[in-house]
């Protein structure tokens, strides 16, 4: 069943290239397919395209088909072209010329575009959620290991003294500014595109406002030409979103690979969370953050693919976009899986104790040095000579600070403000308003 076809069939090979990945892809589409329609017939009773019985009728059964869709029990059917064809074919069978009606006052154009509004929503309210046990545990290990050192590095070479409290919680506070970039595609994303049709509107008296409403979007997108043109543009700026979450974690991946490494060794992990080698009886791999690393490089090129499949498209639809979906979803899935991986392995870390008791790690009070002479009256830059100079000369032998606080580098973590910050970041999602909405939808 396709929605535009009016007597002759498409060549199968025409068929199966242009119908894709869709039935697949629309199957993460399907339950807000029917949220969409139970919010599209409330409207056209309201306007008198539909009567009290018809949409009562329709609001029954688009209720079942989205309890079946939760169970498992829905699918598109094969020879089905998308979830929309589906779900209307399954409303005719049912309600003969009532199920026909449904399609009145919009387009597949603008279907599609608040089924996808409402996903990317929806997984926007998910990714969130699996981000907060990771800042959670972020802050826990940077309280716990916070009188731990550990050394700094800049241009991959020995620096100053830092602390794991210090690296644990400088992830936290970049899934913090994570957040906030989130939320601000969040706000691009909940808007309303009902009511646009095919881009042009319709000649209906639509009543877009009350859709609105009915699905918990913020506001609406007023030109309904410009609703159309966001179709790649949202996908866009949601992905750039995601990419900064996947920037964070993958650079965290990197370091725990580094620290892993023997040369290092400044953390490990249970033997069960790491992989072995097939000739190498003493290897203990780092596979689970190889593959965080490589994936989040993976979502770090998404907003780039998805510009390359939307760039130099003119105003209106195109079926190019029909490729967005199998970009974006399958990411999204992606990021959180990485999220709950992370999350597990950084519960399980084991930090190693007075890594700078080693002598190789005394240069990194260099600077210490410098500030003990400065604060007993000597010019920063004599001071900075003569310890320069006390190094190259062998003359160089400082008091480390192993097993006290450094409050150079640990003085300054403000977890409590870091906490304060994310919860802040959160609330301005307001994921509570769509809730309400969408139960009430479904009542």
């Amino acid at each position: 069943m396709k929605l535009w076809q009016k007597d002759k069939a498409s060549l199968k090979e025409v068929e199966r290239f242009t119908v894709g990945q869709d039935q697949v892809m629309d199957m993460y589409l399907a339950k807000l397919d029917v949220l969409g329609s139970l919010a599209h017939i409330r409207m056209l009773q309201s306007i008198g395209l539909l009567t009290e019985g018809e949409l009562k009728s329709l609001s029954a059964e688009l209720k079942d088909i989205y309890a079946r869709i939760e169970s498992g029990e829905f699918k598109v059917e094969s020879g089905v072209e998308d979830i929309h064809s589906q779900v209307e074919l399954e409303l005719t069978k049912k309600l003969g010329e009532t199920g026909k009606k449904i399609h009145s006052g919009r387009s597949r154009n603008d279907q599609v575009l608040v089924d996808i509004k409402l996903y990317l929503r929806y997984e926007i309210a998910q990714v969130v959620e699996t981000v907060k046990p990771l800042f959670a545990l972020l802050l826990e290990q940077s309280e716990k290991y916070k009188g731990q050192l550990l050394p700094g590095y800049t241009h991959f070479q020995l620096a100053m003294p830092s602390s794991f409290g210090l690296w644990f919680g400088a992830y936290a506070e970049s899934l913090v500014d994570d957040l906030i970039t989130l939320e601000a595609a969040y706000r691009v994303v909940n808007k309303n595109p009902l009511g646009s049709a095919a881009g042009y509107g319709s000649s209906f008296p639509l009543n877009r406002t009350l859709t609105t409403n009915l699905l918990g979007f913020d506001d609406l997108n007023y030109n309904v030409v410009y609703a159309q043109m966001g179709r790649g543009k949202t996908e866009r700026i949601v992905a750039s979103a995601l990419s900064n979450i996947a920037a964070t974690i993958g650079k965290l991946a990197m370091d725990a690979v580094l620290f892993m490494n023997q040369n290092f060794g400044f953390i490990s992990f249970p033997d069960e969370l790491t992989t072995g080698s097939s000739i190498m009886p003493h290897k203990k791999n780092p596979d689970v953050f190889e593959l965080i690393r490589a994936r989040a490089s993976q979502l770090m090129a998404l907003p780039n693919d998805i510009a390359l499949l939307t760039n130099n498209l003119p105003s209106g639809y195109h079926r190019d976009m029909q490729l967005l979906k199998e970009k974006l979803f399958p990411a999204i899935q992606d990021l959180k899986d990485c999220l709950n991986m992370m999350h597990l392995m950084l519960a399980n870390v084991k930090v190693k104790e007075n890594i700078l008791s080693d002598d190789q790690y005394k240069f990194l009070f260099s600077v210490e040095e410098v500030n003990k002479l400065v604060l007993s009256g000597m010019p920063f830059r004599d001071a900075y000579k003569k310890i320069g100079i006390d190094i190259e000369q062998g003359n160089y032998n400082p008091q480390k600070a192993v097993n006290h606080t450094h409050e150079g580098s640990i003085g300054n973590l403000n977890n409590d403000q870091l906490e304060r910050m994310m919860n802040d970041a959160i609330n301005k999602f307001d994921f509570g308003k769509v809730d309400a909405a969408i139960q009430q939808l479904l009542k």
